[in-house]
């Protein structure tokens, strides 16, 4: 399957430009990840609400000279940005030291698949996603493909409750998973 222009790797490529869409697409896309890094490193709301500002404003200035690498982790990437960034604003603003020593390990955690940061990700990007999607698509297609997949409803009961014929509900599961897939490509690694 070949991705279009707004499947997630080209966004990352872009990004060479951070403004109009591929910036907002991925604003949206990650400060919920930047911010859950943040907070389960032992920040407050408005402090980690400060990191990801800062981290963003990095990102900025870095993006347009990041070149994607497939055989490469983006998500490990940012969160060594991210993990500076934090240690940085504590040497600067001399944050108190929190008596977690597990605090800073929070976002220099291994990818280990049954990890924390690995589910997060996960659930922070797949939501993300899906928000993106449900925007994309017209409300009836939306509505046939989350109720037959997302509800395990059989598509002749969808059907019937949006005057769709069984074959349209498949039909629109269908567009959407595959818009799903593309948008994901490469950032689920």
């Amino acid at each position: 399957m070949t991705p279009v222009h707004t499947t997630p790797v080209s966004l990352l490529q872009r990004l060479g430009e951070p403004t109009g869409d591929a910036w907002e697409q991925f604003v949206r896309l990650y400060t919920p990840l930047l911010y859950a890094w943040a907070s389960r490193a032992g920040l407050q709301d408005a402090d980690a609400a400060d990191l990801v500002q800062e981290v963003l404003l990095l990102l900025i200035a870095k993006l347009p000279e990041f070149r994607y690498d497939p055989g490469r982790s983006f998500r490990a990437w940012l969160r060594t940005v991210t993990l500076n960034k934090y240690r940085e604003r504590r040497r600067r603003a001399a944050l108190p030291v929190t008596s977690d020593p597990r605090a800073a390990e929070a976002l220099t955690a291994p990818d280990d698949p049954e990890a924390f940061w690995e589910t997060e990700y996960r659930q922070n990007l797949v939501g993300e996603a899906l928000r993106l999607m449900q925007a994309e698509f017209q409300p009836t297609t939306w509505k046939a493909c989350w109720e037959h997949l997302a509800c395990g409803r059989p598509a002749a009961e969808v059907g019937s409750e949006l005057n769709l014929n069984p074959g349209a509900v498949r039909a629109a599961t269908f567009r959407v998973l595959t818009r799903l897939r593309q948008h994901l490509a490469g950032l689920l690694d």
